[in-house]
């Protein structure tokens, strides 16, 4: 049986003339994963369809200087702090702190220099029936606002099974707030996501303001259009009338997933699947929530060197996050993490379709 390979290979200059490279995961068994040092970016997800077809899954840009110029963050690693903190600002065990406000007066995937800007560091581990990459980043006191230095570590990874995963664990040495995620685009085959079928475990979403912010206590899905605890063709449920979905243009919401307390269980958050049930992706994740966004504001401003252009609703995220702008709500999960605590999140990409492949 093949065994899952990592290799390196340059991928361009990034600024300040820091070299980026991309590690290649292989399964061994169809599934491969690109992985860029700059901005943790997952810059390719290659899966067979049932027929061994294989195909790129994430939408992606072409080259290093594309990625290093203001993007909605395709593919990149998010953080210190993923989705939105109200005005930029949260207090802190009594001291405020301000994040510099890139989203409609709020702060929006850790601010304009989030980690989605940086080098990781790399390096790379072949264990016989898995291989992996494990990106590292040091953010000093004070990066973007946030108080305390973090050590950040990330681990890509690829197994014989065609499982896809990301480990993220963090510390810091002054009380912070910590909100990571991945911000891939998934399209499983189609030339937009609005035929996918998209199932996600929960009954309570958040209702969002126009810009964006939680506007109050997580309401139930049932009755609306973001019941999704049975499968629905997204362009269906996007065709429903709705304030929230006429506001945001689509779906740009977090869903609070069943058993949102954080803790060590991995369980189910969502089920994406082809027209024709040609690929099926499930989410699966240690996190409280979802963040799934049907690509609102893409415009066909970007491409990925291979003829794809990125249109409105070309692709959909679902980001396994804590929920947004927790620091300014003590009724919804803690962020904070606290000198000797330890940050831990694991999310998985797993393709049941490819265990009935002909």
């Amino acid at each position: 049986m093949p065994r899952p390979t990592a290799h390196r290979a340059p991928f361009g200059s990034a600024p300040g003339n820091a070299e980026a490279d991309i590690w290649t995961l292989d399964s061994g068994t169809g599934v491969r994963a690109e992985v860029l040092t700059y901005g943790g970016v997952l810059h390719r997800l290659s899966v067979p369809d049932t027929h061994g077809d294989s195909r790129q899954i994430v939408r992606s840009l072409a080259t290093m200087d594309e990625y290093a110029k203001d993007h909605p963050y395709f593919g990149a690693l998010v953080g210190r702090y993923a989705n939105r903190i109200a005005h930029g600002s949260f207090v802190l065990d009594g001291t405020t702190h301000e994040i510099p406000a890139n989203d409609r007066g709020h702060a929006l995937h850790g601010g304009p220099e989030g980690f989605h800007t940086r080098v990781w560091e790399a390096t790379a581990r072949e264990d016989g029936d898995a291989a992996s990459v494990d990106l590292r980043l040091h953010s000093p006191d004070g990066d973007m606002g946030f108080p305390g230095a973090l050590e950040v570590r990330a681990t890509y990874a690829v197994d014989a099974s065609g499982t896809f995963s990301l480990d993220c664990t963090a510390t810091t040495d002054r009380a912070t707030v910590v909100n990571l995620t991945q911000h891939a685009y998934f399209n499983l085959g189609d030339e937009d996501v609005l035929g996918h079928t998209l199932e996600v475990d929960a009954d309570h979403y958040l209702p969002v303001d126009p810009e964006g912010i939680p506007e109050g206590d997580p309401a139930e899905v049932r009755g609306t259009p973001f019941d999704l605890t049975t499968p629905h063709v997204l362009r269906d449920r996007l065709a429903l009338p709705h304030e929230q979905l006429a506001s945001a243009g689509g779906f740009d919401h977090c869903w609070v997933l069943r058993d949102a307390a954080p803790g060590r269980r991995l369980r189910r958050a969502a089920r994406l699947t082809a027209p024709g049930a040609s690929r099926v992706m499930e989410v699966w994740t240690t996190e409280p929530g979802i963040q799934v966004y049907t690509g609102n504001l893409l415009d066909g401003t970007f491409t990925d060197g291979e003829g794809r252009v990125h249109d409105r609703h070309g692709a959909v995220c679902l980001e396994t996050q804590h929920l947004p702008d927790s620091p300014n709500r003590a009724d919804y999960p803690t962020t904070v993490l606290r000198p000797g605590q330890t940050l831990r999140t694991r999310t998985e990409w797993r393709f049941p379709h490819l265990s009935t492949a002909h």
